[in-house]
């Protein structure tokens, strides 16, 4: 990649030379006045400056002091081509105003903004003058410059950060160590893409702050949220530098890039829990060991939904703590009660790690807004409460006896399954002939003629993992 992968050196600040060894280049400036342009003499005599081209943008122009990069074509009055930055494919790169350049072009660049074109004619006395420069420049000759400014900057410059989508809700931002995935176009400073992770359909992903980026992009990232976009605009000494990568970027290059912050984390964190919905009566929490029901939604810390039990609409069933779920997700589900729902978010290395998986990529931070709808334990017996018993209690169901009664069915979520009430029947058996499965049979066990019990059956002894899956039951009986 030529975007923000290393560190370079920072070294000399000349390019490609201009075929006249005195004709050098200028550097970045903020404001300052252009030169006016003026009606030459007919002799050529004074500096002549014809702005051609201004784009609609100008936050900076160039300074005396700047140093900048430009493209020109040089030619004399006739229309002969004596010197091209074209012809050998790099831009002339110089210091304006320090002595680098031909008096007329010190003064010509001074007050152009990036992507400004100039025409500039030079008289002798600011050009070569009466010797001119053998077998290249006639003396006495007037000289036509046709000047294309791509990048400036200055020595003082710094890092340039400017935020232009910022989310309402940033509880957390980025700090040095953190790990971050980023999506980014990377760009000169006259707008030439060289870079874009988006083409690749691939973030980028790094730590931040421990050198692993380059000095600016380091910089630049900093106390960014997750989904915040911004521009960072970094001066070539906190780039590449004056050698640039060797491949897209060339040397004394400024480089503009066009950030969004996907995900972040520190390789220290835990899982956060964020409770959402809490059941006021809660007789139970789930423990290790417990076998849980539970819906889910699955997204990325940028909102990008991976996977849903609702679109299959079905729960996810599995045992917690036992290290049948990515060990963020174990943690996460303990101490839950039924009917909570809550929001367990998840670094990589307690989800899919540095390799990710189906639609998760590699270190992903992952959110998982859950709902629980039950939970047992294989250990667990059936459960009897007694809402109601008559006072004279003295004959008691037992095996073989016909018992005729109505019921309420439910999940332990209370999700309805099936209701006597609504056939307008009762339910009739024989009491330990298997005609109900085990834990109802358990259930109507030293019941009495008109009492009410609820009965919750765990599922080793209602339907078990087949047929209705592994539910928990809750019936409400009237004997």
């Amino acid at each position: 990649m030529a975007g923000p992968a290393a560190v370079r050196r920072q070294g000399r600040c000349c390019g490609a030379l201009l075929v006249l060894p005195a004709v050098l280049v200028s550097w970045a400036a903020c404001q300052a006045p252009p030169v006016p342009a003026a009606q030459p003499p007919p002799d050529g005599a004074e500096l002549r400056v014809e702005r051609r081209f201004v784009p609609e943008s100008c936050p900076r122009a160039v300074r005396p002091g700047d140093f900048v990069r430009y493209h020109y074509l040089g030619s004399f009055p006739d229309g002969t081509r004596f010197d091209s930055s074209y012809d050998r494919g790099s831009t002339f790169n110089v210091f304006v105003g320090k002595g680098q350049l031909i008096a007329g072009m010190d003064q010509a660049l001074v007050g152009m903004c990036v992507n400004e074109r100039r025409f500039v004619q030079i008289p002798p006395k600011l050009a070569y003058g009466s010797e001119g420069v053998s077998g290249v420049i006639p003396p006495n000759a007037v000289l036509h410059f046709d000047v294309l400014l791509i990048d400036l900057w200055n020595l003082e410059d710094e890092v340039q950060v400017q935020t232009y989508f910022k989310p309402e809700k940033c509880p957390r931002t980025v700090q040095v160590s953190d790990f971050v995935r980023y999506h980014y176009n990377g760009t000169f400073l006259d707008g030439t893409l060289f870079d874009s992770s988006h083409n690749r359909m691939r973030t980028y992903d790094t730590y931040v702050g421990i050198g692993w980026l380059i000095p600016g992009m380091d910089q630049g990232l900093l106390g960014m949220c997750v989904g915040e976009k911004r521009i960072i605009t970094i001066p070539p000494f906190l780039a590449y530098g004056e050698e640039g990568d060797g491949k897209e970027i060339p040397g004394q290059a400024s480089l503009v890039f066009d950030v969004v912050l996907l995900d972040l984390h520190n390789p220290k964190d835990g899982i956060a829990i964020e409770n959402q919905q809490v059941p006021e009566s809660c007789e139970r929490r789930s423990q290790a060991g417990d076998f849980l029901r539970y819906h889910y939604n699955g997204t990325l810390l940028d909102g990008t939904l991976f996977d849903s039990s609702y679109s299959r609409n079905r729960t996810y069933d599995t045992y917690v703590g036992q290290g049948y779920v990515i060990a963020g997700m174990d943690e996460g589900l303990l101490g839950v009660c039924t009917g909570e729902k809550r929001r367990i978010i998840i670094p990589p290395h307690l989800g899919y790690g540095e390799e990710g998986r189906g639609k998760i990529p590699g270190s992903a931070v992952l959110v998982f807004d859950i709902h629980v709808v039950d939970f047992h334990n294989p250990s667990d017996s059936v459960s009897i409460t007694v809402n109601y018993k008559p006072s004279n209690c003295t004959v008691l169901s037992k095996k073989g006896d016909y018992l005729k009664y109505h019921y309420n069915a439910s999940l332990l979520d209370g999700t309805l399954l099936d209701s006597t009430h609504s056939l307008g029947k009762t339910y009739n058996i024989v009491l330990g002939s298997g005609q109900v499965v085990v834990g109802m049979d358990m259930g109507l066990q030293d019941m009495c003629v008109g009492e009410r019990r609820t009965v919750v059956i765990p599922p080793h002894l209602g339907y078990g993992e087949d047929g209705v899956g592994p539910t928990v039951i809750k019936r409400t009986i009237q004997k």
